[in-house]
């Protein structure tokens, strides 16, 4: 039989179903950096991650139980949408702001985050500081829209991932992005900030 260790997370998630309860265990230790630095993300409070977090992992564990758990895509994928779900949940139910949906399709497939950095010190400490500048605008922005710009800049998801991982359409994803970088410019203009990166 296959070493837990060197089993991928779906060969883990089936072998947790067949009554392996350390297959469970490894599972959760693969990802659980990952799905919480994404929660904590979106919902911008760490007793609210907390309790999405184990939220998330209560209904992992009640859907592989029930079999309701295919190893057809990515383990994390699923778990992620679970997550997301369960954000957006809440975030239905406490929201006092409409969330802005595309007018037309806008392909923004094309801007990527990485290559930011030139060797040169002065160049990456202006960098960095823009970069800090554009976190702390991220944070002023929608739910939806942060969390479609967190999934394509810093997890390097498609438009057609985040699409999948969200439940909406690639439209949709794609006018969150478009309207999370209006809203972004719209902050820096406000609040005075250059968000120029040096070449």
């Amino acid at each position: 039989m296959k070493n837990l260790h060197d089993m991928t997370d779906e060969q883990l998630a089936l072998s947790y179903i067949d009554g392996n309860n350390r297959a469970f265990d490894l599972l959760l230790s693969r990802n659980q950096s990952k799905l919480y630095s994404y929660i904590l993300f979106v919902v911008h409070d760490r007793d609210k991650a907390d309790d999405v977090f184990q939220e998330t992992f209560v209904k992992v564990i009640t859907r592989l139980q029930a079999g309701q758990y295919a190893a057809s895509g990515k383990f994390s994928a699923w778990i992620m949408r679970i997550a997301h779900n369960i954000i957006m949940d809440d975030y239905r139910e406490q929201r006092n702001e409409r969330i802005v949906e595309p007018t037309e399709d806008n392909d923004l497939s094309n801007l990527s985050g990485g290559d930011l950095y030139e060797s040169d010190i002065e160049r990456q400490y202006v960098n960095q500081q823009v970069m800090a500048d554009v976190r702390r605008i991220m944070d002023k922005l929608p739910a939806p829209q942060r969390e479609v710009v967190y999934m394509r800049f810093y997890q390097q998801m498609s438009f057609k991932e985040i699409a999948v991982t969200t439940n909406v359409s690639i439209n949709t994803a794609l006018g969150r992005m478009r309207y999370a970088i209006l809203n972004m410019r719209r902050l820096a203009k406000q609040h005075d900030i250059e968000l120029s990166i040096l070449q």
